[in-house]
């Protein structure tokens, strides 16, 4: 049974899921997220914002714009009222100056996650080999170093632990000159449960989870993309 979720999109011709669903997508399969709820105007992610504790961040929402932060439609860090508010007219602008054809639902309203070692899990479905799922170290790491591991699901126990301990970067995980380690535990299990995620949903054709931060205690998914087959 396809999810409520999915079934939406597909009845307005969409393939492209916004943050918020992919985000209630996921969680189904518990994968937590740092959450995210819609707001379409500047007072109602005020009132979101308040609900939810500051600092807080603003994000485009359209099902047109798969890359928010390459239009100037991200805002980090707001710390008050008048800077959710002064935020969400910003993005709006920048996204009518830089794709004025975007159809835009609004804003994801998300309290800030606290920072952590940046992963990226990703899933894209190849022709031939079908889903191939994607680990690595997220941030610069992904950019320069290219350091990644690919397995096809279903994964096991043992495919998660080797995915994350083939990475030439592993040993950031543990520690690095002060900084707090992750858990490689937590980025198992959330690799199995992405891995269950994308066998019982077929129509996926493209997962990105980018950043994870990844903690002594857990892995939280800042940011989620979902596609789906036309």
């Amino acid at each position: 049974m396809p999810s409520e979720v999915i079934a939406q999109a597909r009845s307005q011709g969409r393939v492209l899921l916004n943050e918020v669903e992919s985000k209630r997508l996921l969680e189904e399969f518990g994968i937590e997220t740092s959450g995210a709820q819609l707001a379409t105007s500047a007072e109602e992610a005020v009132r979101i914002a308040g609900e939810l504790g500051y600092p807080i961040a603003l994000k485009i929402l359209s099902q047109d714009i798969a890359h928010k932060s390459d239009i100037g439609g991200v805002r980090l860090g707001l710390g008050s009222e008048a800077d959710v508010k002064a935020a969400f007219h910003d993005i709006m602008e920048a996204v009518q100056q830089r794709q004025p054809e975007a159809r835009v639902d609004g804003a994801s309203v998300q309290r800030m996650a606290e920072p952590g070692v940046e992963v990226i899990v990703g899933m894209s479905r190849d022709p031939q080999f079908g889903p191939v799922l994607m680990f690595g170290l997220g941030g610069v790491f992904v950019e320069l170093l290219k350091d990644v591991s690919f397995r096809l699901p279903p994964l096991e126990p043992r495919d998660a632990r080797e995915m994350i301990g083939e990475l030439k970067t592993a040993a950031l995980l543990d520690g690095y000159r002060g900084t707090q380690p992750a858990s490689r535990e937590k980025l198992e299990q959330l690799l199995l449960h992405v891995s269950r995620f994308v066998e019982a949903h077929p129509e996926v054709v493209e997962l990105d989870l980018n950043p994870v931060f990844a903690y002594p205690d857990g892995a939280v998914a800042v940011d989620a993309r979902i596609i789906l087959a036309e």
